[in-house]
């Protein structure tokens, strides 16, 4: 019996051991990364290799962007990306299925391999801790309002989130459809830029109601944007008081 009880005893100990070595090996990863390379220039260099393989691209762009959900790098450089190389309607769902799984991918590292590494990383910010409060309250609906406010660092809330109550199919939800405003607005302006680069170097010309079109979509896009963030933010102002 007491061989037993000590077995299970070191089972707990040798798993917490496992996480945190593995927690540390991402940690280290992450670091030795950002110091000897350009991840930025490396992310360039990564969409115009996927411009170039067709179907097969969409693949490898939601691959990249799970990677950079996980790795903390920055996703708007992406998203841009996407609107060049994909348009505007199949370059935002792209985006969102890479975002969503991304994010999730993030939000199950925090809860269970790196969990403690996440709440030092955000012990004494009073936002993350008014919003562990509220997510306590209301769930989702804090999810979604976080989403579609600006005001939090869209990568480490992916992990913040993992350490809450927040139940994983209503993290999903939620965080895909906080992400479409966004999304549909970064998108757009990387389509738009574009459509430009390819005009400035002698590619197909467009109409003048054409461009038209363009920035009328554009300018309802980024005032839809602007106008949700504002709701989003005096909403999640109220709930975290």
């Amino acid at each position: 019996m007491a061989g037993a009880a000590q077995s299970r005893a070191a089972a707990p100990r040798g798993g917490r051991a496992l996480k945190a070595f593995l927690a540390a090996a991402v940690i280290v990863v992450m670091a030795g990364a950002a110091y000897y390379f350009n991840l930025q220039q490396l992310l360039r260099e990564a969409l115009s290799w996927i411009s170039g393989l067709g179907a097969l691209g969409f693949i490898f762009f939601i691959g990249l962007y799970i990677l950079a959900c996980v790795f903390m790098l920055p996703g708007s450089v992406l998203t841009l990306g996407a609107g060049v190389i994909f348009g505007v309607l199949n370059g935002a769902i792209t985006v969102l299925i890479g975002a969503t799984l991304g994010a999730t991918c993030a939000f199950l590292t925090g809860r269970y391999l790196a969990r403690n590494w996440v709440a030092r990383r955000i012990a004494g910010n009073e936002k993350f801790k008014a919003v562990d409060e509220a997510v306590g309250r209301e769930g989702w609906k804090i999810v979604l309002l976080t989403r579609l406010s600006p005001i939090f660092p869209f990568n480490l809330l992916n992990y913040a989130y993992g350490v809450t109550q927040v139940r994983l199919r209503h993290y999903i939800l939620a965080s895909a459809v906080g992400m479409i405003p966004g999304t549909a607005m970064y998108v757009y302006l990387g389509s738009l830029a574009g459509d430009l680069a390819s005009l400035g170097a002698g590619g197909q010309t467009r109409t003048t109601a054409e461009w038209v079109l363009y920035g009328v979509g554009l300018l309802a896009t980024v005032a839809v944007t602007v106008f949700v963030t504002r709701v989003a933010r005096k909403a999640l102002a109220a709930r975290l008081s």
